[in-house]
């Protein structure tokens, strides 16, 4: 296969800056030099590609659309810009920097005490430090209002008792943000590796994101300082108002796992031959399945670009996000499933990179928010009608 070289049918990178393009390109290049080499030995080994952390680091990609403390201070275009070729890759390396940036970095940055920031986010921008991200429960997932953990206050310190699940990094974190719900509401916590009561244990057995890291966290009497609480986060809104960060960056990054495979699916079919040894993509059916997938990778680079347009001026709101995420998502897995079916059989190997976007696409659909719930954010912002209470 050709190196890659973009997907740009409606002239989109038209609409982008000289600095986005140049973003653009130093990510690619970090992902064709770096990642593609080893990715597809990590995904079939089920482990992540640690040495690469603090080379994203000193790119700048954790926390890249943040102020200060070393963060790069990109836009929010050339942020999704960045997800967009690290998920191009692989969904578990793009997953990892969302988790890092978009949930831990920006619930310090948004939540944290001047204290905190000034400790950790240096250090995890580098990638010196690693963060997770606690709010999954076993019991409660698509409504974290449900959860169980708890943090009882004892003088001056708080203890927490709890379970949480699925969480990205959770044994290679150095630093968790675990949410409990206090007397007074929700609250987040630092809890820092290493601290008695808490442990972490990998989920294997995965079929998809084999190449993340995905734990399990367990709180027993996990006791903490009072200076380990976000001060400022009480409720709810504080962790949904990280999930919208992390989603914001998803809605971009589907777009590179859909144009990895129509690249490689078009690539292929320029190139196999039957019948006749004409190429395959001279066949009707070829190129109408061709023509479907270019033109809905299409409408998700421009619903992506206006995204982060929105985002720069103030004006993107949570339920924008859904329709990014919700909408882009089930674009490339159409696009996967229809590259799996052009390849044939050579499609289910993974010399090619169909099957393992495909398997990550299926989980990408239904965490930070399924797809369903949503669809039913999306609905109550058209009816005013909340269906899922």
């Amino acid at each position: 296969m050709a190196a890659f070289k973009g997907v740009d049918y409606l002239l989109t990178d038209s609409c982008l800056s000289e600095q986005e393009l140049l973003v653009r390109q130093t990510a690619r290049q970090f992902v064709e030099d770096r990642v593609m080499p080893v990715i597809r030995d990590c995904w079939r080994d089920g482990k992540f590609p640690m040495h690469l952390a603090r080379e994203m680091g000193a790119l700048g990609f954790f926390g890249a659309n943040l102020e200060g403390y070393g963060c790069a201070g990109m836009s929010n275009v050339e942020y999704g810009l960045v997800m967009q070729e690290l998920e191009r890759a692989d969904s578990g390396l793009r997953s990892f920097v969302s988790v890092q940036g978009g949930l831990a970095m920006y619930a310090l940055y948004a939540y944290g005490s001047d204290e905190q920031k000034d400790r950790w986010l240096p250090r995890m921008q580098s990638g010196e430090a690693l963060g997770c991200f606690g709010l999954t429960e076993p019991g409660f997932g698509s409504n974290p209002a449900g959860m169980l953990t708890r943090a009882r206050q004892d003088g001056a310190s708080w203890i927490l008792n709890g379970e949480k699940t699925w969480i990205t990094n959770g044994s290679v974190a150095d630093v968790a943000i675990v949410w409990a719900r206090a007397e007074d509401g929700i609250r987040g916590f630092l809890v820092e590796k290493g601290t008695p009561g808490l442990s972490a244990s990998d989920i294997h057995g995965k079929l998809s994101m084999r190449a993340s890291i995905t734990s399990s966290l367990s709180l027993s009497d996990c006791r903490v300082p009072a200076s380990a609480m976000l001060p400022n986060a009480r409720g709810l809104k504080g962790p949904l108002g990280c999930l919208t960060q992390a989603r914001y960056g998803i809605g971009w990054g589907v777009v590179g796992a859909a144009m990895d495979c129509y690249e490689t699916a078009r690539q292929y079919t320029i190139l196999r031959k039957q019948f006749d040894d004409r190429p395959i993509a001279s066949h009707q059916l070829v190129q109408e399945k061709l023509a479907t997938m270019i033109t809905a990778i299409t409408k998700a680079q421009l619903l992506a670009l206006h995204c982060g347009r929105l985002k720069d001026q103030g004006k993107l709101e949570p339920a924008h996000v859904s329709m990014l995420k919700r909408s882009n998502v089930a674009i490339a897995l159409e696009c996967a499933h229809l590259s799996r079916d052009l390849m044939g059989a050579n499609g289910i190997m993974d010399e090619y990179p169909i099957m393992r976007h495909l398997c990550n696409l299926e989980t990408v659909k239904t965490y930070e928010g399924t797809d369903h719930v949503h669809a039913l954010v999306i609905g109550e912002r058209v009816t005013g009608v909340a269906a899922y209470k």
